[in-house]
């Protein structure tokens, strides 16, 4: 079962479901596992909470094979069979592929079984009641697989993996010689003495001989102290000397760790990154408390960080209470770095916390099958989801997340949780509808970081992901009136004060724009769609072509083309964005629809008679 928690690290996982039955099943499964995606065969599935959807099922299954994305497909496992066989050919690179029962009765580890495979499978059929068809020899006769260590080892030479595996199951002797400890992984392998084939375990930097299967184990823990914006590469290139110096691997390295007020440091960062392992961090309390433990305690840092130690401190309390230090604290220009031995395999992820990140997420216009892969990835990692109730619930149950909703008005509320929350060392997502940065809350976010006076604000790493905004989503169903210059403009004058819009909207008419108007109405705004319409009227044709779109991506959508001169209040909502084309948007009807367009080129453009009102330019 030790791939079970590598395979929960993935962060893309195919659930193919072919019919009604199956997309049941594809969205319990999808529950059980991070990262997961259903892809729908769109023939026989209506459009309802898939993320993908396809109409050729060999045709896509080859597609995201070869994309080397682990793929559960609930159907007979010939389908999946006969459709990857002309891709099968090197099993090193290829991604794990199961499949299930419709019923959920098994499931049947096809390709990769010690890559993830295997695991799937197990967690698929403990959650549904059902079998996993597990195959592979070492999983059945010892429950190991040598070239699938748990989560946090390496192996240093994996090309050997094979073959000592082989010669165990043909019942040849091996010698486990365990320099460091195995945490009882190995302990289904019986270990002889003296014999030719060996397994060593350690956290030395050894060279290994071609009888040898060498393994290192998550036992180090390194601790970084620096001042505020220390270089990455320094810190990096004294974690190097740290560990030359004791002769030990960097692939025995479980997490690099510091003080809490060390989370926003990119040399703590860097130094993780090359090391590919997690930074964890302590709060100065419990590393005060290693204080007894240190050999090189300094008034000094206790005056700065409330500790008598950062980096031997830090990699004390990693390590646990009977570790020791192999590297007490070495210093260069502006970092320090100390190593700590433990005793038993460190779960990194499950010490100290690690940095809080808040993404603000673009959802589009709702549809899951328009939020962009990077925008879902980040909200299947999200330890908690953040926003108005409406945009949560478009989500779905895809999202795993703590779910906090809002009500409208209630913007800066959702933003300063949010904050607060990343700050606890929590993977956070605030989901707007649209695009985050376009009258949304990334920018209403920032202006909370910059101008909050909020230290623990400031060690949350910040992402945004762009969505679909609506008028994106606007022009895209009416045609291209976005295809030559345009801009935005919000009715609400809810923070904005009237006479602003009006100057806007007439700076906008007069030159040309396309001009895009988010929220037009409300309960309380009932007039001003005709009071801008008659200012944009002052300078542009009055048949000039108006896009009127509401529920964009959501049931009850709808698309209607109107004249400047009609557009009028009844036929608007908050929930509808408006396209105002420039005096050389055009219209015309192809397959009974009106599409809407603006050229792009100035000179098509010119080329068009213009409204008397609109002037020349130089």
């Amino acid at each position: 079962m030790t791939s079970e928690r590598n395979f929960k690290l993935q962060e893309t996982i195919a659930i193919v479901a072919l019919t009604a039955r199956g997309f049941d099943l594809a969205r319990q499964i999808r529950r059980m596992l991070p990262g997961a995606y259903i892809h729908a065969l769109e023939t026989r599935l209506a459009r309802s909470q898939a993320e993908e959807f396809f109409s050729d099922t060999p045709a896509h299954l080859r597609g995201v094979f070869s994309e080397g994305t682990p793929i559960v497909a609930i159907c007979a496992a010939g389908i999946v069979i006969r459709a990857l066989a002309p891709l099968l050919a090197d099993k090193n690179v290829e991604p794990p592929v199961v499949a299930v029962a419709e019923d959920g009765s098994s499931a049947v580890p096809l390709l990769g079984g010690h890559k993830g495979a295997n695991a799937i499978a197990r967690i698929i059929a403990h959650e549904l009641g059902g079998s996993a068809a597990i195959t592979t020899a070492g999983d059945l006769r010892l429950g190991i697989a040598l070239d699938d260590p748990p989560p946090g080892w390496r192996i240093a030479n994996p090309e050997s993996a094979k073959e000592i595996m082989a010669a165990i199951l043909g019942g040849e002797p091996v010698e486990k010689c365990l320099e460091a400890p195995d945490g009882g992984w190995l302990s289904g392998i019986p270990s002889v003495a003296g014999a030719t084939r060996k397994i060593l375990v350690t956290d030395h930097a050894v060279e290994s001989r071609g009888n040898e299967l060498v393994l290192h184990p998550p036992v180090l823990a390194i601790g970084i102290g620096c001042e505020r914006d220390a270089p990455p590469d320094e810190a990096i290139e004294l974690v190097k000397s740290a560990l030359a110096q004791a002769n030990i691997s960097a692939k025995s390295v479980a997490c690099v760790t510091s003080l809490e007020l060390k989370a926003d440091e990119p040399a703590v960062h860097a130094a993780a990154s090359a090391l590919n392992v997690p930074a964890r961090f302590f709060d100065g309390p419990r590393l005060e408390a290693e204080t007894p433990r240190l050999l090189n305690p300094s008034d000094l840092v206790f005056r700065e960080t409330g500790c008598h130690g950062v980096a031997e401190a830090s990699a004390l309390v990693a390590a646990g209470p009977d570790s020791n230090l192999i590297v007490p604290k070495i210093k260069s220009s502006r970092v320090t770095c100390a190593i700590a031995r433990s005793n038993i395999p460190i779960d990194a992820k499950s010490i100290g916390k690690p940095q809080g990140t808040l993404a603000i997420i673009g959802l589009g216009p709702g549809d899951p099958s328009l939020l962009s892969p990077a925008a879902r990835a980040a909200v299947s990692k999200a330890t908690d989801l953040v926003g108005y109730s409406l945009y949560l619930d478009m989500l779905g149950d895809w999202a795993r997340g703590e779910r906090r909703a809002y009500t409208l008005g209630e913007e800066e509320a959702r933003c300063r949780f949010a904050l607060s929350r990343a700050a606890e060392g929590r993977q956070v997502a605030l989901i707007c509808s649209g695009d985050p940065g376009i009258y949304a809350l990334a920018s209403l976010t920032l202006e909370l970081v910059a101008e909050g006076n909020q230290p623990r604000w400031n060690r949350v790493a910040l992402s945004i992901h762009p969505g679909i905004s609506a008028m994106q989503m606007a022009a895209a169903r009416a045609g291209a009136p976005l295809g030559h210059d345009f801009c935005a403009i919000s009715l609400s004058d809810l923070l904005t004060p009237w006479p602003h819009i009006e100057k806007r909207l007439n700076a906008a008419a007069s030159g040309d724009f396309v001009i895009a108007l988010y929220n037009p109405a409300s309960k309380r705004r009932q007039n001003q769609i005709e009071r801008a319409r008659n200012i944009v009227l002052a300078h542009r044709n009055p048949e000039t072509p108006v896009v009127l779109a509401r529920n964009l991506g959501r049931p009850g959508e709808q698309v209607t083309v109107v004249k400047l001169a009609e557009l009028r209040a009844a036929d608007i909502d908050m929930l509808t964005v408006i396209l105002i084309g420039s005096s050389h948007t055009r219209t015309f009807v192809h397959g009974g629809k009106t599409w809407v367009y603006t050229p792009r080129g100035y000179a098509i453009a010119e080329s068009h008679p213009k409204h008397p009102s609109q002037k020349s330019g130089p």
